[in-house]
């Protein structure tokens, strides 16, 4: 038993500091990054030739692409190490639709007309407003990457979100392993594997369910936060 407790905590120790020192990278990471970009929108807003101007847009790209991952990996990191939340009465419909508008504009640019259905009167839960927002748009986002075209939310009365859609490239064995750390379905792209990660992680910290089923090239993710 003494082998066992010292063997557990070598293990908590070697976990905390890995997620610290992750943190740290990806911390350090974004400042140069951040520096990238602006130096690129100088670039830009000069006069340069078309195949300069091509690279200089490619690179503007893949620097935003690589920023947005690192900021991931940060999130992530953070709040495996953070497990403190701060709790409070939150309306789902409220949440839920202003998450949704968010989307709008990606949406409307992935030609995605959402079915929605949430109900008229309130549904009040006691979870952290930043984690609930983070958590549907991580799925929302997931959504659009898999997305065959169609999107469906639907807010049952007892505390249950839906999200739906077609995506006739995935596998029962894909969908299974969607909410695994740093797993990428190959045609995902640009993603680090984290974001149903982190709805997760969040969701569980807050007394709540998440799990997927895929049906007939349907992919359904489901959230319930029960009272």
């Amino acid at each position: 038993l003494s082998e066992l407790r010292k063997l557990k905590q070598r293990y908590s120790n070697g976990d905390r500091e890995l997620k610290e020192a992750v943190t740290n990278i990806s911390h350090d990471l974004r400042t140069p990054l951040t520096a990238i970009c602006g130096y690129l929108d100088l670039l830009q807003n000069k006069e340069l030739s078309d195949d300069t101007a091509r690279c200089v847009e490619q690179l503007r790209n893949r620097s935003e692409d690589l920023k947005k991952l690192t900021e991931e990996l940060f999130c992530y990191s953070v709040i495996s190490s953070t497990p403190e939340l701060k709790i409070e009465k939150v309306n789902l419909c409220c949440v839920l639709e202003e998450t949704l508008i968010s989307f709008y504009g990606a949406m409307k640019s992935a030609d995605i007309s959402p079915k929605i259905q949430i109900p008229c009167n309130p549904i009040f839960r006691d979870l952290d407003y930043s984690a609930l927002t983070r958590i549907f748009s991580n799925i929302i986002n997931n959504a659009m990457k898999y997305s065959d075209g169609d999107f469906e939310v639907c807010l049952q009365e007892d505390g249950v979100i839906t999200f739906s859609n077609t995506a006739k490239q995935l596998s029962t064995v894909e969908v299974s392993k969607l909410f695994d750390r740093f797993y990428t379905v190959n045609s995902a792209g640009k993603s680090t594997g984290l974001g149903l990660s982190i709805a997760k992680l969040l969701t569980k910290r807050m007394n709540g369910s998440i799990s997927a089923n895929y049906d007939n090239d349907k992919l359904e993710i489901t959230v319930a936060f029960n009272e």
